[in-house]
């Protein structure tokens, strides 16, 4: 009987926590307030990010403002490197790599290491007079982007709502009580880092001093500004607000820095959040919020995922995840499917900075990995959601981030290696250093520009934008320029190769060190630098001297080689370890994201990526297994990739739970654990679940190339392919039923599908063991076509 009862009021509860919820498995719920970081949360409108706990006794929302790093301007260029650049080169040549990686540390990596994120702090509202709380609920809408929690307390219902506003800026919060007069608390604010914290009237305002960080000077300041209002007393003391014998308390929330950009810190953070403010002061919260998640729903509704709900749906998402792994809840993958699509917007929009390691959440005094935006994959990861799921927008600070790196790469290219257009290395910051950071076997990766470059191209092959590619071409251009130079010949061949560098944090067997030349990734990004500039010079009618030379170096790049194990090399040698489980495959950029193995082009290559997923194995890291999720997608397995998606949806309840829970992946709030968070792999399943059902890499769009056998019935709308279609997609009993694709560009289609299109001439084509059909539709802008079959 008390089983009975307990699953009663567990359902009465899910009712309740679910009854607002307007689209499907967009609901994050939880029965209990968080007790750490990894449970509250997130909430963020890129230029602010903000945790929430939902606790009873005392509220905790913790800040963070995307400009606040610690440090100053700056630049890590080293001044000894090119004059031993050669010797290294000669050294790795000579198969003395030891001794190369000991000059790169000794010349090349002068230091610092890059600057960190800081946390701004938390506000805590210390209540009085609370009660064990009754039918408990804390939840996050996804699709409004609203945070509530909800209790009785002492026969009061209190309701709590909280957004930060994409339009305006700021973070809102109401609390609300349904007897009147029954909200009083007393405000605190505590923080890792220096912090003066003052009231007047209405306002607490908290000033964060920045840090220096290996002996760069602290240059920013961070102002956050908290209102209060409401229908109660509200005074100030010292250093705090109360508020005694209100029924609703709203509070208005402004966080800023004197960030400009890179190599300005000249900005007035209080006008700033007086002009955030100003804006918002007088305007109900009622009409706030409307004008919040009417913005992000323009954002977040282009895309709705429908998968099949189980039974454990109605838990707590906690709960959930944690009963996820062998069911039958395929709305759990929907769930996080939406999650990282959320998140992605949240973090980045225009204007504002890249989402970094973190997004724009970290409470730390140290983050892990500072934070920092790691480029070697990380980083990358974090935006391959942008085009495929229609939020094409968030990506516009990634180029931001570019066009800075082109200025300060630029330098780092012509004083470390004598070398024209620009690059990067594997780390960056807000400061956008371009230098090595770490030490050789991490940072001696001069690819990392190269590869950021190739979103700017992503972004016109999805939208066919002539005006955008014209005006980032000088971007693409300057990181074909630095390969043109930096690119050495490889004693004894025909070769042009990338040396020194290195295979992300990973080495061949018989080496003592990572240092390299000519690694298959390095030639991989080099054909997308290259290729994607001799491409755009086309279409733009522009430089042909210059493809000309595009064509002879792109001549002279090693290929891409099967190894004794039948597995793609890693390396120019056959290096492999066939059983190494290496969290990084770096070898496989090109299967995903690029476009160079194909099961119907390079059918051997594709093979021998295969091999290579089976040798490195189902299980890694949370971030891993984002991208293991993808490749598979491209493998057209969509069982393997399911199986990868289900050893990412395990719980891990704290970043010290993995003596309990050894193959958690995922944190309670749903944040992806490498362990510790990282939030690209959050983007990186997201992606890949959009990779299962739609693909437009190679040479055609398909549809449901790699659909699980548990998606058994499903739909998906308004995900994008290249050429600017975007395409809804609809199956049942595992089979395509019926697919609408918006033509936004006009032009030949060339369609691929698991079933013939019925009216239409389709043509069986295999390879590799896949067989689809395919189909030729011509194509008018702006017009939409309704496939059955």
């Amino acid at each position: 009987m008390k089983k009975l009862f307990s699953v009663l009021a567990a359902a009465l509860l899910a009712a309740c926590c679910t009854q607002e919820a307007e689209q499907k498995d967009c609901l994050m719920w939880y029965d209990s307030p968080a007790q750490i970081w990894l449970e509250a949360l997130p909430l963020g409108n890129s230029h602010m990010g903000a945790m929430v706990y939902g606790g009873v006794p005392s509220e905790q929302i913790q800040f963070n403002e995307e400009t606040f790093w610690s440090g100053g301007p700056h630049n890590n260029n080293s001044t000894q490197s090119l004059e031993h650049l050669q010797e290294v080169r000669n050294l790795i040549f000579e198969g003395r790599e030891e001794e190369a990686e000991e000059m790169i540390n000794q010349y090349f990596i002068p230091g610092p290491h890059g600057m960190r994120f800081l946390s701004l702090g938390s506000l805590f509202l210390d209540f009085e007079g609370m009660q064990e709380p009754q039918d408990y609920c804390r939840q996050l809408d996804l699709a409004k982007a609203v945070a509530t929690t909800s209790f009785t307390s002492g026969g009061v219902k209190y309701t709590r709502t909280a957004f930060t506003s994409l339009p305006d800026g700021v973070m809102a919060v109401q609390l609300t009580a349904d007897k009147k007069g029954a909200i009083s608390f007393k405000t605190r604010y505590e923080n890792v880092f220096e912090t003066a914290v003052s009231a007047q009237d209405n306002v607490l305002t908290a000033v964060v001093k920045g840090v220096e960080q290996e002996g760069i000077p602290a240059a920013l300041t961070a102002y956050n500004r908290m209102e209060f209002f409401g229908d109660g007393k509200i005074e100030a003391s010292a250093d705090a607000i109360s508020v005694q014998g209100a029924t609703k308390v709203t509070i208005l929330i402004s966080a800023a820095t004197n960030f400009v950009n890179y190599k300005d810190v000249s900005g007035d953070p209080q006008a700033r959040n007086e002009e955030y403010l100003s804006k918002v002061r007088g305007k109900s919260f009622k009409s706030l919020q409307k004008r919040h998640q009417k913005a992000f729903a323009e954002q977040f509704g282009r895309v709705v995922l429908d998968l099949e709900d189980g039974d454990n749906a109605k838990l707590p998402t906690d709960k959930r995840l944690d009963a996820f792994y062998g069911s039958d809840d395929m709305g759990m993958v929907a769930l996080m499917f939406n999650y990282g699509r959320y998140l992605l917007i949240s973090s980045s929009q225009p204007g504002g900075q890249a989402a970094n390691l973190q997004g724009v959440w970290n409470d730390k005094r140290d983050a892990p990995w500072d934070s920092k935006y790691t480029i070697n994959i990380n980083a990358e990861m974090n935006y391959w959601p942008a085009e495929v799921t229609n939020i094409p927008e968030t990506a516009e600070p990634l180029f931001s981030m570019i066009k800075d790196l082109s200025e300060t790469g630029a330098i780092t290219a012509r004083q470390m290696y004598g070398a024209g257009g620009w690059m990067a290395h594997h780390n960056t910051d807000i400061w956008r250093i371009a230098g090595p950071v770490d030490a050789a076997a991490w940072g001696m990766y001069p690819s990392g520009g190269a590869w950021l470059a190739t979103h700017l191209w992503e972004h016109y092959l999805f939208s066919q934008d002539k005006d955008f590619l014209r005006e980032w071409y000088p971007v693409l251009k300057g990181a074909a320029d630095f390969y043109l130079d930096y690119l050495q010949p490889l004693p004894g061949t025909n070769y042009l190769v990338v040396v020194p560098s290195t295979s992300p944090e990973h080495g061949p067997m018989g080496k003592r060190s990572t240092i390299t030349a000519g690694c298959t990734m390095d030639n991989q990004i080099v054909h997308d630098a290259l290729s994607s500039v001799l491409e755009a010079a086309t279409i733009l009618g522009i430089d042909q001297d210059y493809c000309q030379t595009l064509k002879a170096t792109l001549s002279r790049i090693p290929p891409m080689q099967v190894g004794q194990y039948g597995q793609l090399q890693e390396w120019i040698q056959d290096g492999d370890d066939p059983n190494d489980q290496h969290r990084h495959i770096s070898h496989l950029y090109g299967l995903y994201p690029s476009n160079q193995i194909s099961p119907f082009s390079t059918p051997e290559l594709f093979q021998a990526a295969k091999v290579t997923l089976e040798q490195r194995g189902d299980m890694a890291t949370g971030w891993s297994l984002g991208w293991k999720t993808n490749f598979w997608a491209r493998m057209q397995d969509g069982d393997h990739a399911f199986t990868i998606i289900s050893n990412m949806l395990r719980l891990l309840p704290s970043e010290r739970g993995s003596r309990t829970h050894p193959f958690g992946r995922t944190f309670p709030n749903l944040f992806d654990a490498h362990p510790p968070f990282q939030i690209d792999g959050n983007f990186g399943v997201t992606a890949g679940i959009a990779e299962m059902l739609l693909q437009s890499h190679d040479g055609a769009v398909q549809l449901l190339p790699a659909l699980p056998s548990a998606w058994k019935d499903g739909s998906v709308k308004g995900l994008r392919a290249r050429g600017n279609y975007t395409v809804d997609i609809e199956w049942e009993d595992g089979r395509i039923k019926e697919a609408r694709i918006l033509s936004g560009s006009g032009g030949s289609l060339t369609l691929r599908t698991p079933l013939p299109v019925q009216g239409y001439d389709s043509v069986k084509k295999s390879g590799s063991g896949i067989t689809v059909y395919e189909t030729i539709i011509d194509t008018k802008p702006n017009k939409s076509y309704t496939l059955n079959f």
